[in-house]
């Protein structure tokens, strides 16, 4: 065991009103966690936070804990706080291996689970524990979603999700890779197959374009496909990113890990306005990553980028010297370009199936406990929210399960 877990631990100071747990999405028992955790009861703690959180072992990796839990620790207002994450990652990691989850009494009922990423994953968990018979419909070869082919291997490892398979296999849990709802098997067709209730979770995996010249030449890529398999990529020494978000710093790092010797970031804003957590954008300093502020892409070339630079700059007149906005095109060369603005949700179940209604972007509405507006069809996640982060997926997705329960109760 990590000495320096032991020690945090022990600064924690118990608060009576523990603004860590308030400041969590999900309430996670803080305390409680780390007084079993010294006590011995690592194996009850891990219980405690896996009923909370289904997704704890996760959550513990890729949570912005900076302006959650540990942003929120009282000892970090003189000096560092308690290392909750570290904690909570190792009693989760702990009690996934050793876990012997048993389920209630099989209530011979049949839940259909399209899509295994934060809030697949979590449904999945919650109703099988309740005695459902549940079956995951999964479009790639494995369970994950977001999880497996979104975050890199760096920040989240892959065994991470393998474990978390097996254990559904165990529970019972049928899972149908390589298999997309939509136009082959509709949600009709699962109904009339004895599907009392189905969950959607698909997420958001389809890239939004820039529709800029030269998007569509070979070695411009998108970045939510370039994670999904960074090792299929050649992408020469010198990539450009163009974004500013997660996703981009993932891409960014990634390309570094993956053989390219420079990497930009291209952002037509200033640092101060990167929609990336700031510890993820330090963490692509060290990594190498340069960063080009104030540019706007105008064109892909199969040299590079041609961009549009906006800067202020000093000018002399009447009054004095003053602040204009001037412009001027530049030229960034790049063996391979990666764009990273953002996702939206595929349109192949809701474009096949009647009667789920969708907003103007494409997401499904639901009301707060995931119901849609096709009877015994819910949905939470990204594909309700947009892009999100997994607490927030897993805190929504609890509340879901729990109106799949009762709908099929008192069906």
């Amino acid at each position: 065991m990590d000495t320096h877990i032991i020690e945090s631990a022990k600064r924690c100071l118990q608060c009576k009103k523990p603004r860590c747990r308030e400041h969590c999405p999900i309430k996670t028992p803080i305390p409680q966690m780390i007084q079993m955790f010294l006590n011995g009861s690592i194996k009850d703690a891990g219980d405690m936070l896996f009923k909370n959180n289904p997704l704890s072992v996760v959550c513990s990796l890729v949570c912005p804990h900076e302006s959650q839990c540990e942003g929120n620790c009282i000892l970090g207002n003189k000096g560092e706080p308690v290392q909750i994450s570290s904690i909570e990652h190792y009693i989760s990691n702990y009690y996934l291996n050793s876990m012997n989850l048993r389920p209630a009494e099989p209530k011979g009922r049949q839940v259909g689970i399209i899509g295994s990423g934060p809030a697949g994953i979590t449904i999945a968990f919650l109703l099988a524990l309740k005695g459902y018979r549940i079956t995951i419909f999964e479009a790639h070869d494995k369970i994950g979603g977001v999880l497996r082919y979104g975050i890199p291997e760096f920040r989240l490892p892959k065994t991470i999700m393998d474990k978390m398979q097996q254990r559904l296999f165990e529970m019972g849990v049928k899972i149908r890779p390589n298999t997309m709802i939509g136009k082959i098997i509709s949600i009709d067709d699962l109904f009339q197959d004895g599907y009392e209730a189905l969950f959607i979770g698909t997420g958001v995996w389809r890239p939004n374009r820039l529709r800029i010249k030269g998007e569509s030449l070979g070695h411009v890529h998108f970045a939510i496909d370039y994670l999904k398999n960074p090792a299929v990529y050649q992408l020469g020494e010198r990539v450009c990113v163009i974004g500013a978000g997660n996703v981009a710093m993932d891409a960014a790092r990634t390309a570094i890990r993956n053989g390219a010797r420079e990497v930009y970031i291209l952002y037509r804003q200033g640092r101060e306005d990167m929609t990336a957590r700031q510890n993820e954008i330090q963490f692509a300093e060290i990594d190498g990553v340069h960063f080009e502020f104030y540019k706007t892409p105008l064109e892909f070339t199969h040299q590079g980028v041609r961009y549009l630079e906006t800067k202020r700059v000093e000018v002399e007149t009447e009054q004095g010297p003053e602040q204009v906005t001037a412009e001027q095109e530049g030229f960034l060369k790049a063996d391979s370009v990666i764009v990273a603005v953002s996702q939206l949700p595929r349109d192949i179940i809701v474009g096949n199936t009647k009667a789920i209604d969708v907003n103007g972007k494409g997401l499904i509405i639901t009301d707060e406990y995931g119901r849609t507006t096709r009877e015994g069809v819910f949905a939470s996640g990204d594909v309700v929210t947009g892009a999100r982060t997994v607490v927030e997926a897993a805190r929504v997705s609890k509340n879901v399960a729990q109106a799949i329960d009762e709908y099929l109760s008192n069906k």
